[in-house]
């Protein structure tokens, strides 16, 4: 059963700590798209570089969240909440939040806590792990339940830092900014919008200054660095570019649609501009002008894959299902390995309903599944997609695996004990749900 264990740890350790935020009166999520995770991953590969660390070993993860903060969970995922993305103003900015992740992980702060954290089994690891996300959102009542301690106890072991840590990660990530060449001075940049915030009761206060302290000598020290690593002159065009993409289509996503159209006007026909003006009529909705500012945007950059995503995504809801489906298969043609393009793509297949389309769906959920375990929605298609092929056992194991990341552990319990009844004694499958039923008793005698 170890193979099992390992692998279910590995799904809880990078997702229960941002997808069970589920505090009774503000459930938080995450945000997945594929192009605002591409064009954040260009920001941060220059500093994972400088940091001597592998940028495709390291994920940046959106969690939907007006609150501004960023924290790191492991030594893989990088959080960041909606937001503090929104509340920057330049790509310096958002590397230099990045550089300051980073540089938890490479000096070893999380690997140290993961160190600490360890329990005797695997099902109890998986427990506190849980704890130790619903403490991060807030939500004692349910981490308490879960993991030793309080929540607030919870947040300060796993997720606060303390003053030396960020200290050290303040130094090094100037650092490592100064080496991409990235201005350090966007560091300081980034702790002014916190300023004053530590005299602010707990509840009032932003989460980041719970878990990063904060102090006017740190300011101090933050721009000490900044003077003693200047850069000047470096081309930060392609940055910009790529920050703009991000913030963009994060903010058309979730600000006002009428905003977004007065902020982005009628003349700009920039690949950002473009984009915005066709999520944000998409969300009026206004399907023909959105795909009239797609199309635009297509014609532009043709070989750009999430271009002709969106363009399927604008389709599938709206309901064209035969023209989403050939957008999302130019999407993949372009960029054939991408998870979040892969089960896009096997939605609007299911939207078929039809048995070709059933089964080439199933092919495309398998392979983006292999691919990301970090997506709910994608396991609830894939279960769709299973269901529809006759593999009742897969279907409800899918099902257990999607309740399980989003800790409605009671609910995976349920659909994981079919799946061992369905699958076959032994298999990697059958593995899988006995690891979540032993999570979820796990769960139920901390509580």
């Amino acid at each position: 059963m170890a193979a099992g264990r390992a692998f279910f740890a590995r799904v809880l350790l990078l997702a229960l700590l941002a997808l069970t935020f589920a505090a009774p009166a503000k459930a938080q999520t995450l945000i997945r798209d594929a192009e605002i995770e591409y064009s954040l991953r260009q920001l941060m590969r220059p500093i994972a570089a400088a940091a001597g660390l592998n940028a495709n070993s390291l994920r940046v993860v959106i969690v939907k969240d007006n609150s501004l903060n960023a924290f790191v969970a492991d030594n893989e995922s990088i959080f960041l909440h909606s937001g503090l993305i929104l509340k920057l103003d330049s790509a310096a900015e958002m590397q230099a939040v990045l550089s300051h992740e980073i540089a938890h992980i490479a000096n070893g702060h999380i690997a140290r806590r993961q160190v600490n954290a360890k329990t005797a089994g695997n099902a109890a690891k998986i427990g506190t792990l849980l704890g130790m996300a619903l403490a991060a959102s807030g939500n004692g009542a349910a981490g308490s339940g879960i993991a030793a301690g309080s929540a607030s106890s919870s947040q300060r072991v796993f997720f606060g830092h303390t003053r030396a840590e960020e200290s050290a990660a303040d130094q090094s990530g100037a650092r490592y900014m100064a080496r991409a060449g990235v201005s350090p001075q966007a560091m300081a940049d980034v702790l002014d919008i916190f300023r004053g915030q530590e005299a602010l009761i707990g509840g009032r206060q932003d989460p980041y200054v719970r878990t990063h302290p904060l102090s006017a000598e740190r300011l101090r020290r933050v721009k000490g660095y900044a003077a003693a690593y200047p850069v000047d002159g470096a081309d930060t065009s392609t940055a910009d570019y790529w920050f703009a993409r991000a913030r963009g289509k994060l903010g058309a996503f979730l600000q006002n649609p009428s905003f977004t159209l007065r902020k982005v006007g009628k003349k700009d026909q920039s690949d950002v501009a473009l984009m915005r003006r066709a999520v944000a009529y998409h969300r009026k909705p206004d399907a023909k002008n959105a795909l009239r500012e797609i199309n635009a945007l297509m014609a532009k950059r043709p070989k750009d894959p999430f271009a002709h995503e969106l363009k399927g995504q604008i389709l599938l809801e709206s309901r064209q299902f035969g023209a989403a489906v050939n957008a999302y298969a130019n999407a993949v043609n372009l960029s054939p390995n991408h998870p979040l393009i892969l089960g896009g793509y096997g939605r609007a297949l299911l939207a078929l309903k039809t048995a070709d389309g059933n089964k080439r769906a199933l092919s495309a959920l398998q392979k983006a599944r292999s691919r990301d375990f970090l997506n709910p929605g994608l396991l609830r298609d894939l279960a769709v997609a299973y269901a529809r092929s006759g593999q009742n056992g897969q279907a409800s194991l899918a099902t257990a695996e999607r309740y399980a990341i989003t800790g409605r552990l009671k609910d995976a319990a349920v659909h994981a004990k079919r799946a061992s009844d369905l699958l076959p004694n032994g298999s990697p499958g059958w593995r899988r749900a006995q690891d979540i039923l032993a999570a979820a008793k796990t769960a139920g005698t901390r509580r």
